[in-house]
Order: C-alpha cells, then structure tokens, then sequence
C-alpha cells in the first residue's frame, strides 16, 4: 500500500509524534551508544569542531545515516506489504557491520517498537522481535500516516543530535559548538531526506571507512562511556 493510500497525521499531530520518537526521553537507549565517534575521538580524528562537522557530513552523505535513511523510507512505503517489509528488516540487519553496530540498531530497533505501542489505536505492521532502528522507526512511521520526508530528517536530525552529544561527553566540543554544528548541517539533512524519500534499495552504500573500522574497533578500546 501506497503512502497515499493511508490515511494521514494531521501535520501537528505528526511534528508531535516525531518529536517524542526523537526525543531523548524515548526510551530507546540512544544515550548510551556513540556509533564509533567515541573511538575515533579517542584515535584523534575528529580532534575539532571543523573535523567533527566533516565527519558528520560523510555520514549524511555516504556513510551509516545515508543507508538509515534509505531502509527507513523503504520501510515506510512496505507497511501495507508484510514480504517486501520483513525483506528490508533483514536486510537492514545483514547490513550491520561488526557486534556492537548490530547490538546498536537492533537493541535500539526493539525498544522503539515496544515504545511505540503507546498509541494502542494504531495498527503497528508485524516485525521481527529484533529490527534494525530505522526499520522500525519507517514502519511506525509509515502505519501512524506521518509523511515520509518528515520521518527522514526527523530520525536524521535525532542520529546527529546525539552524536553531538557524545562528542560534548567525550570532551571534543561543547554545547554551543555542538548546536552550531547541528545548524550548519541543517540543509544536508534537507536535502538527503528529500532525496532518500524517492530512493530504493539500489541506493544503498557507504565510502565512510575510517568510521565503519572505528565501529569495530570501538570493541576493544580500554576505558569507554559508551557501548558502542
């Protein structure tokens, strides 16, 4: 089923939705996951606020985010097809590179879809006990009637949120520098929400290889705050 054959969030009720899913308050455990920023941080590189914004970027525009952003709007437009929604959820698992990037999306996956049952009058689609975050987050999404592009940049805009916020934890910038750089990706979380709206699964794929190996690496750094 097509999205426009769903019926519709009002737009308030959608931007409120989205703002509890992304909100920090959602008990998803984002908190606790730094996604490799925190071993990269610890390697050097991001060592400022300028490097920071660049590495963010790369993850916009052709790293982990890009590919969220796909599966997401994937998920949100096979909520009316039960086979082609559990062939993304598993795809979005298989793509999970490393442990602690597989624990992250599909703890994180899990508990949105338990939270999400707080709104009984709506019919959540049948998903894998364990499905990637943003997965889950697209099927929600797509079952409520929230408009895709929305759902993209919300989910975008709460990934680089923390990130930030792991940065500030780790001692990298601090909160003025972290709202700075969230207004200056402003427009390419705009445009890649615009984009992976209209995308499809031929899409997918990263060139983010320092980010994808801290990832991995992350499991054996000495002393960390994060599981991830």
């Amino acid at each position: 089923m097509d999205e426009g054959a769903r019926p519709s969030a009002g737009a308030t009720t959608a931007l409120l939705r989205l703002m509890t899913w992304m909100s920090p308050a959602f008990p998803v455990g984002a908190f606790s996951y730094s996604g490799g920023l925190e071993q990269a941080i610890a390697s050097g590189a991001p060592g400022t606020a300028e490097e920071l914004f660049d590495w963010l970027s790369a993850l916009l525009t052709r790293g982990s985010l890009w590919n969220d952003a796909v599966l997401l709007a994937e998920a949100h437009r096979s909520v009316g097809d039960p086979a082609a929604l559990a062939e993304v959820a598993e795809l979005a698992e298989a793509l999970a590179g490393g442990r602690e990037r597989h624990q992250e999306t599909l703890l994180q996956g899990s508990a949105f879809l338990t939270a999400a049952q707080a709104w009984p009058e709506v019919s959540l689609p049948a998903l894998p006990a364990e499905t990637a975050y943003p997965v889950a987050v697209g099927a929600v999404s797509g079952a409520h009637g929230v408009e895709r592009v929305a759902a993209i940049a919300a989910y975008l805009q709460g990934s680089l949120a923390n990130q930030t916020s792991v940065a500030i934890r780790c001692g990298l910038i601090g909160q003025v520098q972290a709202v700075a750089l969230l207004a200056r990706l402003e427009h390419q979380v705009e445009e890649i929400a615009d984009r992976a709206a209209e995308s499809s699964l031929e899409t997918l794929g990263t060139a983010t290889l320092a980010a994808d190996i801290a990832v991995m690496a992350h499991e054996t750094l000495p002393s960390r705050l994060f599981r991830s």
